[in-house]
C-alpha cells in the first residue's frame, strides 16, 4: 500500500516539471522529485648613434697635432643631417682632414716661444670645447631618432587578432551562422564582438555545459533547428483553447523605479496546475499542450528582454534569469494519468534542450508536507547547484518572504495576496498566452 502510494506520488510530482524546461533540471532525468520537499534555501616590452662614438674618439685623438682642425671639423659634423647613418658620419669626419693640411702652415708662422705658448692655449681651447662638446651634441641629436624603433612594437597587438577567432564565443557564433536560423529567444543573432545580447546567449550555452565547447555547439545547433521548425515566436500570437488552458499560466514582471540595472527587474512565470479542470482535455493532445507551454515561456522571455541587454555575463554572474512558481493547490498526489506522465516527460526534454540557463529559482508551493521524504531522497542524486534552485513549500502563503534580497524593493509585497503579498491577483497583474 505504501509502496504504491509513493510511486503514485512521484509520478504526480512530475507535473511540476511540465513548466520547467531548464538545462539544470535535466541533471539526472528525475527532476520531478524536486517538487516534493520541505523548504530548503541553500544559496548560493639602438642601435642608434653608438656607432658614431668610435669615429669621434679617433678624431679627438688626432686633434693635438692638428690644432685648428677641430674648429673646422665640428661645424661640418654638426651640419650633417640627423638622418645620416654611421657611414655618412664616417664621410663627414674624413672630409675635414684635407682642409686641415693647409691650415697647418699657419702654425710655423709663429715659431717663437710666445707663439708656441699661444698655440697650446688656442689648441687647448679649440680641442676641448668644439670637439668633445660637438661630439656629445651629435650623439644626443641622434638618440631621439632612435626612439622611432618602439613604434614597431605597436604592431604586436595586431598579431593577436587570429587568436580571437578561436575563442569559444566566436566558435559558437560560427556554429550559429552555419545552422542558418537567425534567432533565439526573440534576439536576432549578430557578431558577438559588438552585439551584447548575442554574446549573452552564447555564454549561456557555454555555462549550461560547464564550458564544454563541443557540447555547447551541439546544444546550440539543436536549439536553432528546433526553433526553425517550431517557430516559438509565432506561438505567442496563436490563440489556444480557453476551455483547456484558462487560468493555468501567467507571466508577471516587477521593476525597481529609476534603475536600468538588469538586477532591478524580476520576471516570474506562474503555473497553476491546481486550476486544471480536465486532465484529458489539458494534457490529452501533447503537441497542443507543448505549444501552449512554449508560448508561456516565450512571453516571459519577452519581459526579460534580452534584446536590450547591455551587461555581459560570465560563468558566475548572470542576472538574466526567471523565477518560476508552480502551484499544486488542490492537486491529488495519489493519482496520475498516462497523459500527464507523457506531457511531463516531453516538456522536460524540450525545455532542457532549448531554454538553458534561464532559471533563477523555482518554487513548488502548496505541496503536501508528507512528501518531504522524496526531496531528501533526491538530494542523493541531484547536483548541489541544481538542488539549491528548488524550493518546495507546503504553504504558498509564505512565498512572499523569499525575496527579501531582491534589488526590487519590497518585491514580496507586490505578489498576489494568496502568496503572502499585497498585490493584485494573477488574473489582474499577470498575462498569459492568447485564449479563445
Amino acid at each position: 500500500m505504501y509502496g504504491r502510494s509513493v510511486q503514485d506520488c512521484a509520478y504526480t510530482a512530475s507535473i511540476g516539471m511540465i513548466a520547467q524546461g531548464q538545462n539544470d533540471f535535466a541533471a539526472n532525468g528525475r527532476i520531478w522529485l524536486g517538487l516534493l520537499a520541505p523548504h530548503d534555501r541553500g544559496r548560493g616590452l639602438g642601435l642608434g648613434c653608438e656607432c658614431l662614438r668610435p669615429i669621434k674618439m679617433s678624431a679627438v685623438e688626432q686633434k693635438p697635432s692638428e690644432q685648428p682642425a677641430p674648429t673646422t671639423v665640428a661645424p661640418d659634423t654638426v651640419s650633417t643631417p640627423e638622418p645620416a647613418v654611421a657611414a655618412a658620419a664616417d664621410n663627414a669626419t674624413a672630409a675635414p682632414a684635407p682642409s686641415e693640411t693647409p691650415a697647418t702652415p699657419a702654425a710655423p708662422a709663429a715659431p717663437d716661444a710666445s707663439g708656441a705658448q699661444d698655440t697650446p692655449a688656442t689648441a687647448g681651447a679649440d680641442s676641448e670645447v668644439p670637439a668633445p662638446t660637438e661630439t656629445k651634441e651629435l650623439v644626443e641629436t641622434k638618440e631621439p631618432a632612435e626612439k622611432k624603433e618602439p613604434a614597431e612594437t605597436k604592431e604586436a597587438p595586431v598579431e593577436k587578432a587570429p587568436v580571437d577567432d578561436k575563442t569559444p564565443i566566436t566558435q559558437l557564433w560560427a556554429t550559429a551562422k552555419a545552422t542558418g536560423h537567425p534567432e533565439i529567444w526573440g534576439v536576432t543573432l549578430a557578431d558577438p564582438e559588438t552585439h551584447v545580447p548575442t554574446r549573452i546567449i552564447l555564454q549561456k550555452y557555454l555555462n549550461a555545459n560547464d564550458a564544454d565547447l563541443d557540447k555547447a555547439k551541439d546544444q546550440l545547433t539543436k536549439t536553432l533547428e528546433w526553433r526553425a521548425k517550431t517557430k516559438p515566436l509565432e506561438l505567442v500570437k496563436k490563440a489556444f483553447s480557453k476551455t483547456k488552458f484558462d487560468g493555468l499560466g501567467y507571466v508577471t514582471k516587477y521593476v525597481q523605479d529609476g534603475s536600468t540595472e538588469p538586477e532591478a527587474k524580476e520576471v516570474f512565470t506562474w503555473n497553476i496546475y491546481g486550476g486544471v479542470k480536465s486532465i484529458d482535455e489539458t494534457f490529452g493532445k501533447l503537441e497542443e499542450f507543448l505549444d501552449w507551454r512554449v508560448a508561456l515561456m516565450e512571453l516571459a522571455l519577452q519581459e526579460l528582454d534580452l534584446a536590450s541587454a547591455t551587461k555581459l555575463i560570465t560563468a558566475e554572474y548572470d542576472p538574466y534569469k526567471i523565477f518560476q512558481v508552480h502551484d499544486y493547490k488542490s492537486i491529488s498526489f495519489l493519482r496520475q494519468s498516462p497523459q500527464v506522465k507523457s506531457a511531463s516527460a516531453e516538456t522536460i526534454k524540450v525545455f532542457a534542450q532549448n531554454y538553458p540557463e534561464l532559471l533563477k529559482e523555482k518554487f513548488f508551493v502548496n505541496v503536501p508536507a508528507i512528501m518531504g521524504f522524496v526531496y531528501a531522497f533526491m538530494k542523493l542524486f541531484v547536483a548541489p547547484k541544481t538542488i539549491k534552485k528548488f524550493h518546495p513549500m507546503s504553504n504558498g502563503g509564505s512565498l512572499a518572504v523569499e525575496f527579501a534580497d531582491s534589488k526590487v524593493a519590497a518585491l514580496g509585497e507586490k505578489l498576489p495576496a494568496n502568496y503572502g503579498g499585497k498585490g493584485a491577483e494573477l488574473e489582474e497583474q499577470g498575462k498569459g498566452p492568447l485564449l479563445e
